[in-house]
């Protein structure tokens, strides 16, 4: 069916990827949007699967403050080239990736940059808590593989649902970007800044 060049632009606007190919994707989809977002996506995630071992050393460093300035986030996000660096979907990537850390304090980058003494201690919890329940082995085994990838959904940046969209992960908005720029895109490091979280409460003041 005919769609029209309004869908379009808000399909672009949407997820980032170009013209042409939101067309495509409206049309396949009969002109449900949701549906064409999912196909765009689907599309996004082959597409980047394919570009992540490239290397990416280009990039910016980016910050956030949170109004009243009692929260503050430093990201470094790489690409593969300066010109990406200064593509607006890129940047609009970025600012987005540090409003989400301000807002959901990742712990660590992915899954595989948890200390692997942090994943045994929740396991161990875990284990102890079905099997307080009486639950047989097999089941309380599923039940900690379970909670280990909440564990990981909750505390790995790639893993949290995207905080203005949790329908998708930041991993898959991160490829839906790769998709569109055609670059290699990684998040290097980040780190989040909370006034006072460090101090304890009988701290002695600054002299």
């Amino acid at each position: 069916m005919p769609v029209s060049i309004e869908d379009v632009s808000r399909l672009r606007e949407a997820t980032g990827v170009g013209i042409l190919k939101c067309k495509q994707a409206l049309e396949r989809a009969g002109g449900d949007f949701e549906k064409a977002v999912r196909i765009l996506r689907e599309e996004g995630l082959s597409t980047a699967v394919k570009k992540e071992g490239r290397r990416a050393a280009e990039g910016v460093v980016a910050s956030y403050i949170h109004a009243g300035g009692k929260l503050g986030v430093l990201v470094e996000v790489n690409c593969e080239t300066d010109f990406v660096a200064r593509n607006d979907v890129f940047q609009a990537l970025v600012k987005d990736i540090t409003m989400h850390v301000a807002a959901s304090d990742p712990r660590w980058r992915t899954r595989e940059d948890v200390p692997p003494e942090v994943v045994e201690q929740e396991r161990a919890i875990y284990r102890a808590q079905a099997e307080r329940d009486k639950k047989p082995p097999p089941v309380t085994e599923r039940i900690v593989e379970g909670r280990i990838e909440k564990f990981y959904a909750q505390t790995c940046l790639y893993e949290q649902p995207f905080v203005k969209d949790p329908e998708m992960t930041v991993s898959e908005l991160i490829r839906t970007k790769v998709a569109a720029i055609g670059e290699n895109i990684v998040v290097r490091r980040f780190i989040r800044f909370k006034l006072g979280e460090t101090l304890s409460e009988d701290a002695a003041p600054a002299k």
